[in-house]
């Protein structure tokens, strides 16, 4: 089997689904209008995401990520729970309202970028196979050079290293383009080499040292991103795998960095010493983590309850219905914060270093205040919300169809004209892996912190992993004699071409 990577779906298993799915809602005692609400979200998603281009495009990548991963795998969890769709809601028929609004114009966006997009993405050609293996190397050993010193030297917030750690993509990229020429020069026979091992691996450790689930998924979701770029074959050894190492990530490394969180640590020592013994009893651990959950009191705490009658777990966060619901409902109640925090989040442009007083708006804090669920001296717990849900709370239905629209132009014309299809530019898949966290529960101000600094990480990459890295892995490796040249990702196993050539009527 091939890794899939969709430039579209089918509009026949979309509507399939979607009338299913409200079928059965209505069958559990949904209301009509709200399953219906439901229907037309995922439909005009899956449009949208075809215009795009699937998730080719890093605008396709942030429909997608916004979609399913806002709305969609949520409504999916709560009928197989059996749950009436808007139960747990304050403002359920608000809440699918400003859904459907917010992905008509996400759809209108995609429509438009298309028509503003360059044509030949600008980072098309950066790196080329000659010098992908020393580009590689050179992205590894930066990476952790900068790991040591960001270890080391303190970073203070305001200062050049803390700017210079917000662009740090270095073992990304390792990761990337290491799967990438292993696969090519293998010709789809290989995708792991030891860089991609070693990068992979360090991601993985600081992962388990900060207590972090994006760092400890990240390698194996870079691993497979750039592995479907190229098609590449998977073995049933290797499905067996992915699907062990999956189940092993939900059951007992999202409890793990859940709980451990609850011990605080002020050095390299206590932080190892603290994995290490919560890693030995891993199965300790998970229950631990549950009969916490099962301590919470529920019944006073509607927000942190969120949309499912009873904790799931990770299913909790793999869903912003439970969160922008509580929003909306604030936004009804009259607190409309207009659209100052928009220039605000605009200003943050500007390095903490260069204007040290900047100001700052705190959404995820302040509007968690508003709503009654933090107590009045915290000022460090921030609640996510979708960029949806933020929008509407700043300017009600001016920010769902002026605002958000103007955003995600923006921001889907520069990232497309800048990486292209990311099948044939490794640039893209830095923001596709960014869109996986930002496009669901980024709220207004990540989708704008974006434009500026993961514009300046992808140029810096780019350049440096062009022109830079491949001196340095040079020097690390000897010049690099072997030429790689670039084969077609569909036709990279040629028996497998030329048999499916002879069985074509």
């Amino acid at each position: 089997m091939r890794l899939p990577f969709p430039e579209r779906v089918s509009y026949t298993y979309v509507v399939l689904f979607a009338v299913v799915l409200c079928a059965v809602q209505i069958y559990q005692g949904t209301d009509p209008l709200f399953s219906l609400g439901c229907f037309f979200f995922i439909i005009i998603s899956a449009i949208a995401f075809n215009v795009a281009g699937g998730i080719t495009r890093p605008s396709g990548a942030y429909v997608f990520f916004f979609s399913v991963l806002a709305v969609i795998l949520g409504l999916f969890w709560k009928a197989f729970l059996g749950e009436p769709a808007d139960s747990n809601l304050l403002v359920p028929r608000l809440t699918i309202e400003v859904y459907v609004g917010a992905i008509c114009s996400m759809l209108a966006a995609v429509f438009i970028s298309k028509r503003l997009t360059s044509k030949q993405a600008l980072l098309a050609n950066f790196v080329t196979d000659e010098n992908m293996q020393s580009a590689t190397i050179g992205c590894l050993v930066t990476g952790l050079a900068f790991a040591v010193i960001f270890f080391v030297v303190p970073r203070e917030s305001g200062t050049l290293l803390s700017a210079l750690s917000q662009i740090n993509r270095f073992l990304l990229m390792a990761v990337f383009l290491g799967v990438i020429h292993a696969i090519r020069r293998s010709g789809g026979t290989s995708s792991i080499s030891l860089p991609v091992l070693i990068a992979g691996g360090f991601l993985f450790f600081t992962g388990l040292l900060g207590f972090s689930k994006e760092g400890m998924i990240s390698p194996l979701l870079c691993w497979v991103l750039a592995a479907a770029t190229q098609k590449y074959k998977l073995s049933g050894g290797q499905i067996a795998g992915g699907i062990l190492t999956i189940v092993f990530i939900f059951q007992y490394l999202v409890p793990y960095s859940q709980y451990g969180r609850n011990f605080e640590t002020h050095s390299f020592s206590g932080s190892v010493s603290v994995s290490l013994s919560l890693l030995e009893e891993l199965g300790t651990v998970r229950q631990n983590y549950r009969q916490d959950q099962n301590d919470i009191d529920t019944d006073t705490d509607e927000l942190l309850r969120g949309y499912f009658t009873n904790r799931q777990g990770f299913f909790d966060r793999l869903q912003m219905i439970g969160p922008d619901d509580s929003l909306n409902q604030l936004t009804e109640q009259g607190v409309v914060p207009g659209i100052a925090p928009v220039y605000i989040y605009f200003a943050n442009f500007v390095p903490h270093f260069i204007w040290k007083d900047k100001p700052t708006w705190g959404g995820g804090n302040l509007y968690a205040h508003q709503m009654g669920y933090l107590a009045d001296d915290d000022t460090s717990t921030g609640i996510s919300f979708s960029p949806a849900g933020e929008a509407f709370h700043l300017m009600r239905w001016v920010g769902i169809l002026i605002l958000a629209p103007v955003l995600w132009i923006m921001l889907f014309t520069l990232f497309d004209s800048l990486c292209g299809d990311v099948r044939k530019s490794p640039w893209g898949l830095l923001m596709v892996l960014a869109f996986a966290h930002a496009a669901p529960e980024g709220g207004v101000a990540i989708p704008i912190y974006l434009m500026f600094y993961a514009t300046i990480g992808i140029l810096f990459a780019a350049a440096s992993a062009t022109y830079l890295m491949p001196i340095i892995g040079e020097i690390v490796i000897g010049p690099n004699r072997k030429t790689v040249r670039f084969r077609d990702p569909l036709r990279i196993n040629p028996r497998e071409s030329i048999a499916g050539q002879s069985s074509t009527p």
